[in-house]
C-alpha cells in the first residue's frame, strides 16, 4: 500500500475478524455522550462526572478544571508531524486543556479503535476518514455531534455540501470535517517538453489528453501508466464514473451500479491505455508515480498527498493540475479527515466541552494544517489571503464542487471494495471491462445484503 494519508477501507475479512472484543463495542449505549478517563495516563486535577463540569461557552473557551485529552490519528507520514505541531501550539494556548497525541498506521486503526472503546480504553477524540463514520456511528464506537457542531456555530454554509453530507449518518452529525484529499493530474515537465509539448500547459480534456499521449508516444514514451492496484487505479475509475455520469451505487445504496454504460466506459478507456501502448500492461503498485519521479512518463492520476512528496524529489520538475474531463462533466474521488469524538462509559462534560474547544481551533487554524498537503474542508478558511500563496494546493481545491466521497452507509467500503477485483481483472487484461464489472457488482450487492442484516435497515 502507498505510504500517502489517503483512505484506507476495511475488507469483509478485518471487519468479520475483530473479535468479541470488538463485537461488545455494540453494546455500548448510544447515550452515553463522551468521557470517561479514557483509560491512558490521566493529568492531574483532571475531572471526570458532570458534577463538576462548566457551563458550555460553545467552544470559545473553557474555563472548566483541567482536563488531558487522548486524541488518537493515523498521521504517520510528514502530515503527522505538522499535526502534532498545531497540537503542541493548541496546547501552549490553553493551560488548562492538555491534549496528547497516539498515532497508529492506517492499516491497524480501525481494527484498533473498536477494540479499545469495547474494553474502555477508547481515546477522547480521534481522526477518522468519511467513509469510516457510518460504520463506526452504527457500532456506537463514536457519538453525534450535532449539539457540538450548534455550539461551535458550524453549518452546511460553512462547508461545500459534499464532504459536509458524508459526515451524516441517519440525519444525525458524526464527523467535523477537517480537510479533503482528491485526486489530481500531476505532470512532469521535463518529459513532456522533450516530447515538444509545453510544459505549463497540462491537457485538461479527453482531446487535449488524447493528443498529449499521441506526441509523447512519437518520442518513445508511454506517457500514462495505469497501475491495476486501489491506489490509484480504482480511484482513478471511481474518477472516471462519475465523469461518464455514473455511480457505484443507486440513489439508495441498495444496489451496485457501477457496470453501468458509464462504468464500460470508463473503464474501457482505462485499458485503453495498455492496448493503445501508452501505458506498460502490468504495472505494479506505486511503480506509476515511481516512473513520474525518475522520468519514464509524463502523467500521473494521484492523490494530493503526493504534494509534498514529489517537493522532495531533488532536480524534478513538476506540477499539478485538475483532473482533466474525459467524460461528459468533470469530477474526482475525494476522502475526508473527521474529528469525531468517541464513545465511552462514564461520561464527562468537561471533556466534552474542553473537546469544542479543541475541535473548533484546529478547524480555524486548518490553514496551517493545509501545508501538509490537504484541502481545508471550511470555505471561510479557502478564501483567507493565505491559502492562495499554498500554489499546488490551491490548484486542487479549483475541485471543490465536484468532488465525490463515499455515502454515509456502515459497511459501504467492504461493497465498494469489490471494484479492486474489477479493476484490476480488467486493467490486467484477464476480462472484459463489462465482464469484470459485472462480477464485481455481484459480490457487492451480496454485500450490501449482508450489511443490511448486519446493521439493520
Amino acid at each position: 500500500m502507498s505510504t500517502h494519508e489517503g483512505p484506507l477501507r476495511m475488507s469483509r475479512r478485518r471487519v468479520l475478524g475483530l473479535g468479541a472484543a470488538a463485537a461488545t463495542a455494540l453494546t455500548l449505549g448510544a447515550c452515553d455522550r463522551g468521557g470517561k478517563d479514557s483509560g491512558q495516563p490521566s493529568s492531574s486535577g483532571s475531572s471526570s462526572g458532570k458534577d463538576s463540569a462548566q457551563p458550555s461557552s460553545g467552544g470559545n473557551g473553557y474555563k472548566g478544571p483541567a482536563v488531558k485529552l487522548n486524541l488518537w490519528n493515523g498521521f504517520t507520514g510528514g502530515d503527522g508531524d505538522i499535526f502534532k505541531k498545531l497540537v503542541d501550539r493548541f496546547n501552549t494556548e490553553h493551560a488548562n486543556i492538555a491534549v496528547a497525541v497516539a498515532v497508529y498506521k492506517w492499516v491497524d486503526y480501525y481494527t484498533k479503535l473498536p477494540a479499545a472503546v469495547a474494553s474502555g480504553n477508547g481515546p477522547d477524540l480521534a481522526v477518522m476518514h468519511s467513509d469510516q463514520l457510518a460504520t463506526n456511528a452504527a457500532r456506537n464506537v463514536i457519538i453525534p455531534l450535532d449539539d457540538e457542531a450548534n455550539a461551535l456555530g458550524l453549518s452546511a454554509s460553512d462547508f461545500t455540501p459534499a464532504v459536509w453530507k458524508a459526515g451524516l449518518y441517519k440525519n444525525k452529525r458524526y464527523g467535523i470535517p477537517l480537510d479533503m484529499h482528491p485526486l489530481g493530474l500531476f505532470y512532469n515537465k521535463t518529459v513532456m517538453q522533450k516530447a515538444g509539448l509545453d510544459p505549463n500547459k497540462p491537457p485538461q480534456t479527453k482531446d487535449e489528453y488524447a493528443a498529449a499521449l499521441a506526441e509523447l508516444k512519437k518520442s518513445g514514451q508511454q506517457g500514462y501508466w495505469v497501475t491495476p492496484f486501489k491506489f490509484t487505479g480504482v480511484l482513478t475509475f471511481e474518477s472516471l464514473l462519475w465523469q461518464f455520469g455514473g455511480d457505484i451505487f443507486n440513489a439508495d445504496v441498495t444496489t451496485a451500479t457501477y457496470n453501468s454504460d458509464a462504468g464500460v466506459q470508463a473503464l474501457s478507456w482505462m485499458v485503453s491505455m495498455m492496448t493503445d501502448g501508452h501505458s506498460p500492461k502490468d504495472v505494479g503498485q506505486d511503480a506509476d508515480i515511481i516512473a513520474l519521479k525518475n522520468g519514464k512518463n509524463a502523467f500521473n492520476w494521484n492523490g494530493i498527498w503526493q504534494i509534498n512528496e514529489l517537493s522532495q524529489v531533488s532536480g524534478l520538475e513538476w506540477g499539478v493540475a485538475p483532473l482533466p474531463q474525459i467524460g461528459t462533466q468533470r469530477a474526482s474521488w475525494a476522502g475526508s479527515h473527521n474529528f469525531v469524538v468517541v464513545q465511552q462509559r462514564k461520561p464527562d462534560q468537561n471533556k466534552i466541552d474542553a473537546s469544542k474547544v479543541f475541535i473548533k481551533w484546529l478547524s480555524q487554524h486548518s490553514l496551517d494544517w493545509a501545508k501538509g498537503g490537504q484541502i481545508p474542508a471550511r470555505t471561510p478558511v479557502r478564501q483567507e489571503p493565505g491559502f492562495a500563496a499554498l500554489k499546488d494546493v490551491n490548484t486542487l481545491a479549483q475541485q471543490v464542487d465536484y468532488l465525490h466521497f463515499a455515502p454515509a452507509l456502515p459497511g459501504v467500503s467492504d461493497a465498494i471494495d469489490t471494484l479492486d477485483v474489477a479493476v484490476n481483472e480488467a486493467v490486467l487484461l484477464k476480462k472484459s471491462p463489462k465482464q469484470a464489472l459485472d462480477d464485481g457488482v455481484a459480490r457487492a450487492d451480496k454485500i450490501l445484503a449482508d450489511n443490511r442484516t448486519k446493521y439493520g435497515g
